[in-house]
């Protein structure tokens, strides 16, 4: 198996990708969030071009746009293959130094800027499974990146070999690149009519012949309590602190079950996520998260029926409650067009693997491009550990991600 003949540069880009400081930021108005992820796009326009691809361009948006030229007569679907180039707020993406653990042994990785940061095969089962693999982590101080950047390099070495190689048949493939996926804007201005494509697939998986087409259902929820101001020296019969009545509805929360911590699966969960407030205004941040779409309202309605509660404890307490859809289940979208899956499935066997069908505890770019008329599965990169400094991917992965695209990109041909 393999790619005959090729010398893969997945890796070498990869390692250069992690040292540009791409972290967006949840608190910024802009899009990109940070101009600094627009560092690592123009690397990326002038590498596409040096390849051959001379439409590639970065918008102001900080969206790269390119072309792999259809090389078969057929009439093709339009592939789109993304990735996004943010990394995550929540570790530090500065100043990475990337490291190259050649034919991994199975032992404890001691990253030497931090040996306290140790990478252990019993935190993290899959590095079992890549005993032999080349295995690149961050130093000990620093996330890796490999969220996504292991899926950058993966499609940036997928548009070097199909250059290299026209004799191999396929349609016209769009490559895009987006920014602040971290933080929920990665699609919000994407130029659907410029991409131009029927069908996508983001790379942004974890384990190797994953093949993800369900995502959670999303929506965000704010509670708002107002409170009454009155000097505290003087407040007997006039205050009502909306501090604490904010701080009685979070302690209303379950803790056995309905949050993060206690549920796994196909279980949703209500998760406060930001709190912030003063005597008159004091406002808790929720992301409500469920499989079953229609589960989101049920969620939602039991909040309520706490924030009532609330309000009962503290008369002259009254409340906001405002719900923000965020994204919803991308299998809504797949099943009307299960060739996407199939054609997947097909070119994972091909390159030498039998698909895993998973469901993401979370969402990706394309729940959201599926939504806006892009059905879009996500594919395995190798990246693991994500969004901590234990973060790692194997070469062999990444490299196998490169072969499983060329396959699905002659699939689709075939079939065509």
């Amino acid at each position: 198996m393999g790619l005959s003949n090729y010398t893969h540069t997945a890796a070498e880009r990869f390692m250069r990708y992690v040292q540009v400081d791409t972290q967006s930021d949840p608190a910024s108005p802009t899009q990109p969030s940070t101009e600094k992820q627009k560092d690592l796009s123009r690397i990326l326009i002038q590498e596409l071009k040096a390849i051959g691809i001379q439409d590639a361009e970065l918008d102001e948006h900080g969206y790269v746009y390119a072309t792999i030229p259809a090389t078969s007569s057929k009439n093709v679907p339009v592939l789109c293959y993304c990735s996004h180039v943010d990394t995550a707020p929540d570790c530090s993406g500065a100043g990475v130094k990337p490291i190259l653990h050649k034919n991994y042994d199975g032992k404890d990785i001691i990253l030497p800027d931090d040996p306290t940061v140790v990478i252990t095969t019993k935190e993290h089962p899959y590095l079992k499974e890549r005993i032999g693999d080349d295995i690149i982590t961050a130093s000990g101080t620093t996330l890796l990146g490999a969220d996504d950047k292991a899926g950058v390099a993966i499609i940036m070495d997928l548009a070097n070999y199909l250059i290299q190689h026209p004799e191999i048949p396929h349609g016209t493939i769009r490559i895009l690149f987006t920014p602040d996926e971290e933080v929920g804007r990665g699609v919000n201005k994407v130029d659907m009519q410029k991409l131009g494509a029927q069908f996508g697939y983001t790379l942004d998986g974890g384990e190797r012949a994953h093949l993800e087409g369900e995502t959670f259902s999303a929506d965000g929820v704010s509670v708002t309590f107002h409170g009454i101001s009155a000097h505290p020296g003087y407040a007997k019969g006039k205050m009502v602190s909306a501090i604490k009545a904010a701080a009685a509805f979070v302690d209303k929360l379950p803790r056995n079950e309905w949050c993060p911590e206690t549920t796994d699966g196909m279980q949703g969960f209500v998760h406060p996520v930001h709190m912030e407030g003063v005597l008159e205004k004091a406002t808790v941040q929720f992301i409500i998260r469920d499989f079953d779409t229609p589960m989101l309202a049920t969620h939602e309605e039991r909040l309520r029926r706490l924030v009532d509660e609330t309000v009962k404890e503290f008369p002259g307490v009254t409340t906001e409650f405002v719900i923000r859809e965020q994204y919803r289940n991308m299998k809504e979208v797949l099943d009307k067009h299960p060739q996407v899956m199939d054609y997947a499935e097909e070119a994972y066997k091909r390159a030498g693997m039998q698909a895993q069908r998973m469901s993401v505890r979370g969402g990706t770019d394309g729940s959201r491009l599926s939504f806006m008329g892009l059905p879009c599965p996500n594919l395995f990169t190798g990246e693991m550990g994500i969004h901590s400094k234990q973060e790692y991917v194997s070469v062999q992965d990444m490299e196998k991600a490169v072969e499983t695209l060329v396959h699905l990109a002659q699939v689709w041909e075939e079939n065509s």
